[in-house]
């Protein structure tokens, strides 16, 4: 085939048309145009977007991917081994440093499990003696009986305190576009679907703030790590209180589509939900 009209393109590929316009305007993927406007792509196209998406699979920007192109279009396999192995270290360096907030995560939520099981089921109304409002700090490794007693459920899942200002808002930067497609993304949209039954939904600048029980913090925490791997524009904020989970989903203007079709859809506006989008208690 000598050339493709972008349905084509994206059919072969198995990426979006609506992607392939996007790394366009964004100058990583050129395309000539027919008398009447159509674009047209080569052979080379399909090569060209088997790199970019070998490189958005290692989380490169597609601002690095595009420096990248610039030198796997013009330079030998070494030039780009040596452009590309900083980038990959860097990116290591950064899930590394991830991966250990998230164990410090996880251990919070263990923590506070353990803490709403040793509280006792009382009747009343929830008051300071029921331990919401004191902090508790969780720790790894100590013994449960040897941890403090019964605390607050108090957590927020954000970037680190220690990362630079522009670094915690990077999502802001972040192209609007996703790896995922097919089927991988049919089935990460069940999920969160799945996930967010139920919740009621009120928006708040950039995004949407969703309530749903505590007890989905795990499933909530690991679908929202797994998005930003493939959706890095997506900004997503944790926070327990007490029996409620509340998430904070925010995107820049160009994903505020995307944010509404995948979240938006899935909970009950609030503050007044009809009673099926109340399956636990308001």
């Amino acid at each position: 085939m000598s050339a493709m009209r972008i349905s084509q393109l994206a059919e072969r590929v198995g990426v979006p048309a609506t992607t392939l316009r996007f790394y366009e305007t964004s100058g990583l993927l050129p395309a000539d145009r027919t008398a009447s406007g159509y674009r047209l792509y080569g052979e080379d196209a399909v090569e060209r977007l088997a790199f970019i998406g070998a490189a958005k699979h290692l989380g490169l920007p597609l601002e690095e991917i595009a420096e990248l192109l610039s030198v796997w279009e013009s330079g030998a396999c070494r030039e780009v081994k040596a452009d590309l192995r900083p980038r990959i270290a860097s990116r290591l360096a950064a899930a590394e440093e991830r991966t250990a907030e998230l164990a410090a995560f996880t251990a919070t939520l263990r923590a506070a499990l353990e803490h709403l099981d040793a509280l006792p089921d009382r009747t009343g109304r929830c008051d300071p003696q029921c331990g919401f409002l004191t902090p508790i700090k969780p720790t790894i490794g100590q013994p449960a009986a040897s941890r403090p007693g019964p605390g607050p459920v108090d957590v927020a899942l954000a970037p680190s305190r220690h990362t630079a200002g522009e670094e915690a808002e990077r999502w802001r930067t972040a192209p609007v576009a996703c790896s995922l497609t097919g089927e991988r993304m049919a089935e990460r949209v069940a999920a969160w679907r799945q996930a967010l039954t139920g919740a009621r939904r009120r928006e708040i600048p950039e995004g949407l703030r969703l309530t749903l029980p505590a007890s989905r913090t795990a499933a909530v925490a690991e679908l929202a790590a797994a998005e930003q791997g493939c959706c890095a524009f997506f900004d997503f904020r944790l926070h327990i209180d007490g029996p409620d989970l509340h998430l904070e989903v925010r995107a820049p203007a160009e994903g505020a589509g995307l944010l509404a079709e995948l979240f938006a859809d899935a909970a009950c506006p609030a503050p007044t939900p009809p009673a099926s989008c109340l399956p636990w208690p308001a």
